[in-house]
């Protein structure tokens, strides 16, 4: 018979154990599961599993890393492929597995990216199919940009993360972007009935592409895009390295003298004016950039520090004392 001290002992004893299975049980399968707002987890190549659960906790999608580790020692670790995920705060343990056991359900989209590298990475991401209709309906008018009905979409879809399901097919996604686009524009004041300067609102746009290319950075994209307003006022060629290199496929490099010597619309050295389409999918630092650009006399520019900076002339002769300063920072 027991005595009464080694029965509060035993009772206790399964109070802990069943206060632990219904805590377990929580953690596994939360009551509200699901229900909080969606998060983003990017797997990096070669993460630990350590390192994720981490940052799935950190997140809320997970309220505890023991319980998840504790379980995987179990039904073992999830195999997450590096990439980006959409995931639920308060996600039970297991949809959190269905997620990672499928390829990264969250597509990113860069500022500066043409449709071309846009499609590249879908390989990746999706597969060579699903890019390979993405191109064509992004490309051959399948769906179109109120900004420019029936021509590509280059430049005319939003940079961002876009969720994609099993069900989504290329063109929703392509019209995904393209709906998003035309909010992110609306809210900076961009319509299809814009016009700045003598442009209308898709040229703007031209501007925008080339602005996000050669200003690279946030804080040097007004001064560009005043630059590319005031090169146009004055009737001559544009002269910028990026719509020739686009041409080519090349994002960034050496523009050579046969480059320059091409025959294109890209070629803005040998022909006055905007190309006929953007060059990249723009940001909206640049959106705001050439729909805001500062006044100013600047029509050069150059790199003169390896972090970024620019300097801004007006004559020839001022650019070239620039150029001077940035090569012996290290730039060429």
């Amino acid at each position: 018979m027991w005595t009464r001290p080694l029965g509060r002992v035993v009772l206790g004893l399964a109070a802990l154990i069943v206060i632990a299975v219904v805590w377990f049980a929580l953690q596994v399968d939360p009551i509200f599961a699901g229900k909080g707002r969606e998060v983003v987890i990017t797997v990096k190549d070669g993460e630990s599993f350590s390192s994720i659960v981490n940052d799935l906790h950190e997140k809320g999608v997970i309220a505890s890393p023991f319980a998840f580790r504790l379980e995987s020692v179990v039904l073992g670790s999830p195999d997450a492929q590096p990439g980006t995920y959409e995931l639920r705060e308060g996600s039970s343990f297991a949809a959190v597995r269905s997620v990672f056991s499928n390829p990264p359900n969250v597509f990113v989209v860069e500022p500066g990216l043409t449709l071309h590298e846009v499609a590249l990475n879908l390989i990746t991401a999706q597969s060579l199919t699903f890019a390979n209709q993405f191109a064509a309906d992004a490309t051959f008018s399948k769906v179109s940009s109120p900004y420019a009905k029936g021509a590509s979409l280059e430049g005319l879809i939003a940079a961002g993360n876009y969720l994609i399901t099993p069900s989504t097919t290329p063109s929703d996604l392509a019209r995904t972007m393209v709906a998003r686009f035309d909010k992110v524009a609306k809210s900076l004041g961009l319509t299809p009935k814009t016009k700045v300067h003598g442009l209308d609102a898709y040229q703007l746009i031209i501007a925008a592409s080339i602005d996000e290319k050669e200003g690279y950075y946030p804080e040097n994209m007004p001064k560009v895009a005043r630059v590319i307003f005031n090169r146009l006022a004055l009737g001559g060629p544009l002269q910028m390295d990026s719509t020739v290199l686009y041409y080519f496929g090349q994002d960034g490099g050496t523009v050579t003298h046969k480059m320059l010597e091409t025959k294109t619309p890209y070629n803005t050295y040998l022909y006055p004016g905007l190309t006929p389409t953007p060059i990249c999918t723009v940001s909206q630092d640049s959106l705001k950039a050439v729909l805001r650009a500062p006044k100013g006399p600047w029509l050069y520019f150059t790199l003169v520090n390896e972090d970024g900076k620019m300097a801004f002339a007006t004559t020839f002769a001022q650019q070239l004392k620039n150029e001077a300063i940035g090569e012996k920072n290290g730039i060429k």
